[in-house]
């Protein structure tokens, strides 16, 4: 298997030294490796990451708008608590860091010892726990659901809050309130291949798809037969529909003064008549021209079931290195969401 590297032992560096020399405004720290920019003093400073091979995310959205620094480990491996650890002190100007950590065993645990390591130091400190993906079964990564490519509306939204001048607490209560708010469906037609391995990680018959694929290559739903790019999507919204539907029932259902008659009006009005940002994420390997294809069939799918989708974003966001595959996310967006997600960004990986 080819790979543009000279050694598995040097990837993450070099990429992270092309990275830096494309962007002036980023730095990067070699030991304990984080990177971040300058441009955000005065401000809540914003801090991801996670192994590398989902690029961009997560150096490639560093930049005003976005994060302020972020922590890239081996290929599929955690970031250890000392490159978080660094990384936050390096970035904090007095207003706090609040930390974003996407739902696996290794980044929980890291990035927690990183946030009692700061608060021991008497900085200011926050995390959200970021945990879209619908699709979980038997993961030996997460307990509960994966962060996948809603982890890029929450960098996104509260990026654009912090450059507003939001207070910690106030980006923090932002951040959990995206994510509550979001879904998060991926399949795989082929498995990445690990520089280390040299192989693919899975093997899928022609005729296969992996139907809830996570960004290591995680096992998902079950392997399901593949038959038209319409039908797939179809079943992908399906998942996102019924689990969107099935958490505001148990929001509602929940409450001691809720009725059934109460939880099926909600579900209805829930599932209608609401606003949505929506991503078709490559995961590394598929065409933009297929992506496309993949966005008219859940728009068409959006009309049909009442959701109003009133942004996008179509392209390779929330990767798993070569994977032939594509992922389905869906925002319930509030007016603030969309003002903040309309606001202006500029990172190596989008700009408006």
């Amino acid at each position: 298997m080819k790979k543009l590297i000279n050694s598995v032992e040097d990837v993450v560096k070099q990429q992270m030294e092309g990275l830096a020399l494309s962007r002036a405004e980023l730095k990067v720290n070699y030991e304990p490796r984080y990177m971040w920019h300058e441009e955000s003093k005065g401000q809540v400073a914003l801090v991801s990451g996670g192994g590398c091979g989902h690029e961009p995310l997560h150096a490639g959205f560093i930049g005003k708008g976005m994060l302020t620094g972020a922590c890239p480990g081996e290929v599929f491996t955690s970031p250890t608590p000392d490159q978080m650890y660094e990384c936050g002190n390096k970035v904090n100007s007095g207003e706090g860091v609040l930390f974003f950590i996407k739902n696996y065993t290794g980044d929980v645990l890291n990035f927690e010892t990183a946030v009692e390591l700061l608060h021991a130091d008497g900085v200011k400190v926050g995390s959200v726990l970021i945990d879209d993906d619908v699709a979980v079964k038997d993961s030996l990564y997460t307990a509960g659901r994966r962060g996948v490519a809603g982890t890029v509306l929450v960098e996104k939204i509260v990026g654009a809050a912090a450059d507003k001048g939001y207070s910690l607490e106030q980006c923090e209560e932002l951040a959990r309130r995206v994510n509550n708010n979001c879904r998060s469906f991926g399949v795989a037609l082929n498995a990445c291949v690990v520089p280390a391995a040299g192989k693919p990680s899975f093997v899928l018959a022609d005729d296969e798809v992996e139907f809830g694929v996570g960004i290591h290559g995680e096992p998902g739903i079950e392997r399901i037969k593949y038959t038209t790019a319409d039908e797939l999507v179809d079943k992908m919204f399906l998942e996102v529909k019924e689990n969107i539907a099935y958490s505001r029932t148990l929001r509602i259902w929940n409450r001691e003064d809720s009725d059934w008659d109460e939880v099926e009006t909600a579900i209805e009005a829930f599932e209608a008549n609401q606003d949505y940002i929506a991503i078709v994420n490559g995961l590394g390997a598929t065409p933009e021209s297929e992506l496309y294809g993949v966005y008219r069939r859940l728009a068409q799918n959006c009309q049909q079931a009442g959701f109003r989708l009133v942004r996008n974003m179509v392209g390779n966001y929330c990767t798993s290195l070569n994977m032939e595959g594509v992922s389905i996310t869906l925002l319930k967006a509030d007016q603030e969401m969309i003002d903040l997600f309309d606001a202006p960004v500029d990172t190596a990986a989008i700009k408006w």
